[in-house]
């Protein structure tokens, strides 16, 4: 056992073998360790340590697998062409895990602690990190309620742990437009539920209508507020930002959406270069009605898979609009390419948003 950044490490005996940037999907191929943390009412968060990658045990009554007690947050790690090691916005995506944790009633996880679990297994696995660009590293931090017992209220115990996956570019052959359908018969999140965290149910309530969509001929979904059936809230699992005139709208933040790291920055981004960004609810009935006038020139969402995916037709009711040219707009490329730029290194980092990740010595 050796001890890095802090943290107990039992490293591997068994390392797996690494697949060529090339062959890398998302999500299929897992890094040889994992962090792992405990928790107990009474005793806090404790024993936080580095060990081999491998299966959870659990009883068959354990908590989360009956009532779905359970958060994740997912940022990346990015190998720039210096060789340095960065991650985006590592302590933004550590505070809001702790905000998803409040709204289930899991006891929360210092942020800076957090932080450090995310740059400590990749400063284990760093030779998972890829080293072409347009690949990464990506990192999924999840907290789970372990109680073994059956009945509804909060567990007194929890795990925490973070498990890593070798990403390819989302974008294999440069950003491509999507198409989405806009749903008014399916409901993601309402107000006073969980839509603000990044919670297992809430993505266990878009299957249904996401398959809806795919069979239309659709890639995602649309989803509207759960009570009106017409503010626009999200797109698939990413937030949604659209140009209307000379106007950037996005819905606001109030209850229903996760407050994205990638969307603010967008935001940020947007403001900085002098764009006129308005944060306001807006109707389907607007955005179709844009879309059919020439406004509508772009739209797109936003997320850490993708960084931005663009809108190329809009579907709602039997409509269907398409957006600009159909194409990947002028703005939505400049946003891609520049949050690409600063996560590589490429381009300055003027909010101090990437941290770099120490190696451990004897690596």
């Amino acid at each position: 056992m050796t001890q890095t950044a802090r943290f107990p490490t039992t490293l591997t005996r068994s390392p797996k073998p690494r697949q060529p940037d090339s062959a890398l999907a998302f999500g299929k191929t897992f890094t040889d360790h994992m962090f792992l943390m405990d928790y107990e009412e009474g005793k806090g968060w404790h024993d936080p340590r580095i060990v081999p990658y491998g299966p959870l045990s659990m009883d068959p009554a354990t908590t989360v697998l009956h009532y779905a007690q359970a958060v994740f947050d997912g940022l990346k790690a990015y190998r720039g062409a210096d060789g340095t090691i960065r991650l985006f916005r590592a302590q933004r995506h550590a505070e809001r895990l702790g905000k998803s944790c409040a709204g289930l009633c899991i006891p929360p996880i210092p942020a800076d602690l957090v932080r450090q679990s995310f740059e400590a297994i990749v400063g284990v696995d760093h030779d998972w990190v890829p080293r072409t660009e347009g690949t990464s590293l990506y990192i999924r931090p999840t907290v789970i309620a372990t109680d073994v017992m059956l009945g509804v209220h909060p567990s007194h115990s929890y795990t925490y742990f973070v498990i890593c996956s070798p990403v390819g570019a989302y974008y294999k052959e440069g950003v491509k437009p999507v198409r989405i359908l806009a749903t008014d018969t399916h409901v993601r999140a309402v107000q006073g539920g969980l839509g603000e965290s990044k919670a297992a149910a809430n993505y266990a309530a878009s299957l249904s209508a996401q398959q809806e969509a795919e069979r239309q001929g659709f890639t995602q979904v649309l989803w509207l507020d759960g009570v009106e059936r017409r503010w626009i809230d999200e797109v698939g699992t990413m937030n949604i930002m659209m140009k209307i005139g000379d106007e950037v709208v996005t819905p606001p933040l109030a209850g229903t959406i996760l407050d994205g790291v990638t969307r603010n920055s967008i935001l940020t981004l947007l403001r900085d270069w002098g764009h006129n960004v308005s944060e306001r609810r807006v109707s389907i009935e607007e955005v179709m009605q844009a879309g059919r006038e020439g406004k509508l020139t772009e739209m797109w969402g936003t997320g850490t898979a993708a960084v931005v995916s663009p809108v190329g037709e809009l579907g709602y009711k039997g409509d269907r609009i398409s957006i600009g040219n159909g194409g990947t707009g002028e703005l939505t490329q400049k946003l891609y390419d520049s949050i690409i730029g600063i996560q590589y290194g490429r381009l300055p980092d003027a909010h101090g948003w990437m941290s770099t990740v120490p190696v451990p010595v004897e690596a």
